[in-house]
């Protein structure tokens, strides 16, 4: 019985750090768009994108 006076502390520091996170989360707009990042790795990426860029010639020769 005396393990209760540790676990019921214990647990309520747990759900008031859990109930703080919440409301951080919901103040720094982490719920506002839900549809977005599922979607994000389905898009296509330009061509443009996917072209490399021309290396220089550092050889210093014309």
């Amino acid at each position: 019985m005396n393990i209760l006076l540790v676990l019921i502390p214990v647990t309520a520091l747990v759900v008031i750090a859990g109930v703080a996170l919440f409301f951080w989360a919901v103040n720094h707009q982490q719920f506002d768009d839900l549809d977005t990042p599922g979607i994000l790795p389905l898009l296509d990426e330009p061509a443009s994108d996917a072209t490399p860029a021309p290396a220089e010639d550092t050889t210093g020769k014309p």
